[in-house]
């Protein structure tokens, strides 16, 4: 891990802080997450009269996660597919001898899905037609499934998927709103996976990237009911203005759905999820626990404040800001306090920079703490990247704007300009891990001292 800033204000302990990041990031491993199931596996493998076992995996954590069921259930697995980001395939997956075949990995793009998640998703659905009450599927799900597995509904292009994709990103829609539109104009999201497979007995083992550990949102829900409907994928599109730029033949697979001209996604009730278990390994709050134990171990006062921040990230970092001031301004500071947040912010994007919304939303709170000593504050990626950068976030303090301005740059119009983190990276702000091989949303980190 590369922290850069070594102007950075020592006395406020910045090693403390990235240790409690770290920490952070060490509780929600998927490889140790996945091996506390792996028993759990075994077991029902051989209770449920299965006689063949698939793994499938998509989202940046599904390389140590398969990994993990490799290593403990050798000879046991017919066959496998897992799909990650570029760059995150972090530990290859154990291949033993001839007898059985493996776990295959492909890379992928994402947050905008491209032509190799399309060819391997379609290697995934080949391996599932094939599926019976006999077949045991294990589906190892994590953030940024949504943009891995892809198939375009009937009529839809890739080149449609990308554009509608990019203009909700660029729009500041949510995740829940963006995997709303994901789910209706897919062939194996909002529980089709589960359909396509049907009537093989599913297990997913599911680390969580959403606000509320939603199942129908992560990576749009592949094996669970979907409660959103086309409807629902309209007003999204609606609500951001953006019905004269969306792809024409998204809008008729949108239409026609609600017009009832083609099937909704499965709902609750329905008889393909009876075989179905979805089950939460790791999430934000697991996270966030961590960081608060790592953080008293070093002698601070900790406080988890919320694991569910949202909004706009400028906005949240001038809010939580403004929370640490407050504190230090009206006598609450008796002893050095950490407050510890995550959740999952949006940028609208406006500029023409570079930058991601942890880098911008430390941006934001650095120009609020502006010469105020006693404050530092980390906002990072639980998955290595941040926007399409290679850094995962920033550290910054009370000294960050001021050392900006005496070196000739002006925070507010990079800011305005959405160019975080080409201003990090000339004040050597920068947090550098590389791909962690998790993905449980963001962590914030603020410690609070006496000047």
């Amino acid at each position: 891990m590369i922290v850069s800033g070594s102007t950075m204000d020592t006395s406020y302990h910045k090693k403390d802080i990235m240790d409690i990041y770290s920490d952070a990031l060490k509780a929600v491993d998927p490889y140790r997450l996945t091996l506390l199931f792996s028993e759990n596996l075994r077991t029902l493998y051989r209770n449920s009269g299965a006689c063949r076992m698939i793994v499938i995996g998509f989202g940046k954590a599904s390389c140590l996660m398969a990994r993990a069921v490799e290593e403990q259930l050798p000879n046991m697995i017919d066959a496998g597919i897992v799909i990650t980001k570029y760059g995150h395939t972090v530990a290859r997956v154990t291949k033993y001898g001839d007898k059985k075949p493996g776990i295959r990995i492909f890379e992928a793009g994402h947050p905008v899905p491209d032509r190799n998640g399309i060819q391997a998703t379609e290697e995934i659905i080949k391996l599932l037609k094939d599926s019976d009450e006999k077949t045991l599927l294990v589906c190892l799900i994590s953030g940024g499934g949504s943009a891995l597995l892809i198939s375009p509904y009937e009529g839809i292009s890739l080149k449609d998927k990308q554009e509608i994709t990019g203009l909700l990103l660029r729009a500041g829609a949510d995740i829940n709103e963006l995997n709303t539109v994901r789910k209706h104009i897919s062939k194996v999201k909002g529980g089709r996976l589960a359909e396509i497979a049907f009537p093989a007995k599913i297990l997913s083992l599911i680390i969580s990237d959403v606000i509320g550990d939603r199942l129908d949102v992560i990576a749009s829900g592949p094996t669970s009911p979907d409660s959103s409907t086309y409807q629902d994928a309209l007003r999204v599109i609606n609500k951001y203005e953006l019905m004269d730029r969306t792809p024409l033949s998204v809008l008729d697979v949108l239409q026609k759905g609600t017009e009832g001209l083609i099937p909704e996604s499965p709902k609750e009730g329905s008889h393909i999820f009876k075989e179905v278990e979805n089950i939460i390994i790791g999430n934000n709050r697991k996270a966030l626990e961590a960081a608060k134990s790592r953080a008293e171990s070093l002698g601070l006062d900790a406080e988890i404040i919320s694991s569910e921040i949202t909004g706009e990230a400028g906005e949240v970092g001038k809010s939580l800001a403004r929370k640490a001031i407050g504190i230090r301004n009206n006598g609450e500071l008796k002893r050095p306090r950490c407050l510890i947040s995550g959740g999952e912010t949006t940028v609208t994007v406006k500029g023409n920079g570079l930058g991601g919304r942890n880098m911008e939303l430390a941006l934001a709170f650095a120009m609020e703490i502006e010469g105020i000593d006693g404050i530092i504050f980390l906002s990072a990626g639980t998955d290595g990247t941040d926007g399409p950068t290679d850094a995962t976030g920033a550290v910054v303090d009370g000294q960050t704007v001021r050392r900006a301005k005496t070196n000739g740059l002006d925070p507010a119009a990079y800011l305005g300009n959405n160019d975080s983190y080409s201003f990090f990276k000339k004040i050597d702000g920068l947090i550098i891990t590389g791909p962690t091989g998790t993905n449980v949303m963001d962590i914030q980190v603020i410690i609070l001292k006496e000047s």
